[in-house]
């Protein structure tokens, strides 16, 4: 426990220079933007910012982007309460009872509980990284190739069972990625590969460029044009303080929230999504007034924020302690250290404790930011809301052509995001999702090294995934994983059939 906490003061000697301060304040500023203005989010906020990082230090970058992903939980809040529109698909469930609040006059009120919340909730996340990622981290480094090629076939697959869409079609889109990432020069036999000589796809097909066209370029052709800004409510200062009352039924919520989110954000998949739709469910079920539920109840505010905030913080303990992403946004995250050259993974903890330690405690400092951030400035983050599409967006098309050109100076990079950008616009078109292509792409290179070392430890025997004990256990649970969803998947069929059936008697 002295050691971690020798390792926190590191961290904090790190944090709070005034060069990694700024730009941990730029990411929560620029997150808050992105969470208030609706349709962006923040895996298009960070990827659209990525090449701005690239003159940075690997600290400073991840601890910005990383400041873009819990910031814009924060600002997705501002207008699920005073617009009703989710400005983040994680604050759906605060536009049912914030809303509500809203109209009754209590809009400052329910803003200052989902703020005062989402910190609580963010702060006790960083509290428990800071204690289960470099013991779990210790743990990984028992991992070797087969072990490690085991891990991604699980987390692929549990990213897969968790997703929204169907397991077939979110593997499909993993595999593409996983295809897209052998592109360029072998790593281990220095052949070029599927790069229809151009040799600026030497180096592979650039994370920057398709994160940018499928979730920045994508996301904004297929927004609609029509999205007109409604009425705005601009609560006043005086007015943010909750009453007695309201702080004591949201005290348990608060709580609630923040242990069952950074549960689920351990878990692959759109967990800061799933654990607001979750602990709503949760409060609506223990509360003993149900009925209040959809009628401005504190309790629908409180939970789902403190719970999508707690989320976005255990997302990172995978991430940091075993390189393994849990969804795209880390997937993204774990992009930007490669690109600096900083293997995410067991080894970050030892290997680079400056940026370790430096990005868990920013994480402490980014909840306090955020915190002054969100209840002052309140009503000019608003303001920003009613600027008209026809200015907004063009000017953000603009940033992402020009980001991706600097980071190699190539028109190569430039085309591969326009394409992927009218790739993203058919793949949402499609009910496809394209977040698990990026995943794949991120870990193609990772697994397919550890599959070849593999192999060439077992002298080409598939079964030396199935002779060593944690290899053979990730692999069952993945295994276990697909005959539920097999299962599941009958299941549906046949009360289709069944309802089929009961239409043509019917008839």
């Amino acid at each position: 426990m002295e050691s971690t906490f020798d390792s926190l003061l590191l961290g904090f000697s790190v944090a709070l220079r005034p060069d990694v301060l700024w730009y941990a304040f730029i990411g929560c500023l620029v997150g808050t933007l992105v969470g208030v203005l609706p349709g962006i989010g923040p895996l298009a906020g960070i990827s659209i910012l990525l090449p701005a990082t690239f003159g940075l230090d690997a600290t400073k970058a991840v601890i910005m982007l990383a400041g873009i992903y819990y910031g814009s939980q924060y600002g997705g809040s501002t207008t699920s309460i005073l617009m009703r529109i989710p400005g983040e698909a994680s604050s759906v469930m605060t536009c049912i009872d914030g809303y509500a609040m809203a109209q009754k006059g209590r809009a400052g009120a329910a803003l200052c509980i989902a703020a005062v919340g989402s910190w609580i909730a963010g702060t006790f996340g960083v509290l428990v990284l800071t204690v289960i990622a470099p013991p779990l981290a210790a743990f990984a480094l028992r991992f070797g190739p087969p072990e490690y090629t085991a891990l991604l076939v699980l987390g692929l697959i549990f990213l897969a069972y968790m997703s929204s869409t169907s397991l077939p079609r979110t593997l499909l889109m993993a595999a593409v990625g996983l295809l897209l990432g052998t592109v360029g020069i072998d790593n281990m036999t220095g052949h070029f590969r599927y790069a229809f000589d151009i040799p600026e796809l030497g180096d592979g097909i650039g994370i920057v460029p398709v994160a940018v066209g499928l979730f920045g370029l994508g996301e904004i052709l297929s927004t609609p044009s029509a999205n007109v800004v409604g009425k705005v409510l601009t609560p006043k200062l005086r007015e943010l303080l909750p009453s007695r009352s309201e702080w004591r039924e949201s005290a348990m919520p608060i709580a609630r929230g923040s242990v069952l989110g950074f549960l689920v954000g351990l878990t692959p998949g759109s967990a800061h999504i799933i654990s607001s739709f979750l602990s709503y469910a949760v409060e609506r079920k223990l509360s003993k007034h149900p009925e209040e539920f959809g009628q401005g109840a504190v309790a629908g505010v409180a939970g789902p924020e403190s719970a999508n905030n707690a989320a976005s913080t255990g997302a990172f303990v995978p991430m940091l302690a075993l390189g393994l992403p849990t969804g795209p946004v880390t997937a993204v995250l774990m992009a930007a250290l490669l690109i600096h050259g900083i293997p995410p993974g067991p080894t970050l903890v030892n290997d680079h404790p400056d940026v370790f330690w430096g990005f868990v405690a920013s994480m402490y400092v980014g909840n306090v930011m955020l915190l002054a951030l969100n209840l002052p400035l309140v009503g000019l983050f608003v303001n920003v809301l009613r600027i008209p599409y026809a200015y907004l967006y063009p000017l953000v098309i603009m940033f992402c052509i020009v980001g991706v050109y600097v980071v190699n100076s190539s028109v190569v990079d430039v085309w591969i995001m326009l394409g992927m950008g009218v790739l993203g616009y058919l793949l949402r078109k499609l009910g496809l999702d394209p977040a698990p292509l990026v995943l794949g792409l991120v870990i193609s290179p990772i697994f397919e090294m550890s599959l070849r070392q593999s192999l060439i430890m077992s002298d080409g025997n598939w079964t030396i995934f199935f002779t060593r004990p944690i290899a053979l256990v990730l692999l069952l649970v993945a295994v276990t994983l697909l005959s539920l969803s097999g299962l599941s998947l009958l299941r549906k069929r046949r009360d289709w059939r069944a309802q089929l059936a009961e239409v043509e008697a019917g008839e």
